[in-house]
């Protein structure tokens, strides 16, 4: 749905240069996702963040976020940033410990700074383009290269290694949760935009771009934006 376009929300990069030669379908795209995230996502979202309490949510958005540190743990050695990697290292180790499987963030608690990578960004960061913007069906925004990078990324995840008696059950049971998750944590700023916007296709387009590139710089200047070998 719109999971893609919630994340790009608080993007403050430079406009990229993106093509869209797919906008008039992107666009009908873009209305069915609406539309199914109104009479879907939001009514989902808003019940989790009214029925759910507080603390439980927050644990379970931190455990999520957990899971996802080994990706980011690989991805920060593909592209050689040691230092990163070792950051990600230590908060991996700290809250799944001391954190009870990542369910309390106590990494952030010591000052052990966050970020998050995937194989999209370490494809970028060795010259791979990222395609023309597309307009998914329920996936919304993204890049053919980063949608192929996502079947890499999808082996680095611990939760995939779990075992069930139904592995695709499971798998869209994990989906589901995250979407919960992050549609509820941003449910405020997509209304703020949805009001503030004149064409909120162009608006999400924009944002998802701007975010995406922000996140391969890894918030440096493009002449700046090289490994630390």
């Amino acid at each position: 749905m719109l999971v893609g376009l919630v994340l790009a929300g608080c993007a403050t990069a430079s406009n990229p240069e993106a093509g869209d030669p797919f906008e008039p379908v992107n666009r009908q795209v873009f209305k069915f996702n609406q539309e199914l995230d109104k009479r879907a996502a939001v009514p989902a979202a808003t019940f989790y963040r009214s029925s759910v309490p507080g603390p439980v949510r927050d644990a379970i958005h931190n455990f999520l976020a957990n899971t996802g540190a080994p990706v980011t743990f690989v991805n920060d050695i593909l592209q050689g940033e040691t230092r990163r990697a070792g950051e990600t290292a230590k908060r991996f180790a700290v809250n799944t410990t001391i954190g009870f499987l990542g369910f309390v963030d106590e990494a952030t608690k010591e000052g052990i700074p966050d970020h998050h990578e995937d194989f999209g960004q370490t494809l970028a960061v060795y010259g791979v383009p990222g395609g023309p913007y597309l307009v998914l069906p329920f996936l919304g925004s993204a890049l053919p290269r980063d949608l192929a990078a996502r079947y890499v990324d999808h082996y680095f995840n611990p939760l995939t290694y779990v075992k069930r008696h139904n592995q695709v059950l499971w798998g869209y049971a994990v989906s589901a949760v995250s979407l919960v998750d992050v549609r509820s944590r941003n449910l405020d700023n997509l209304r703020d935009i949805e009001r503030s916007s004149m064409d909120m296709y162009a608006t999400m387009r924009s944002l998802y771009l701007q975010h995406r590139e922000a996140e391969i710089r890894n918030g440096r200047d493009p002449g700046d934006a090289l490994p630390d070998f």
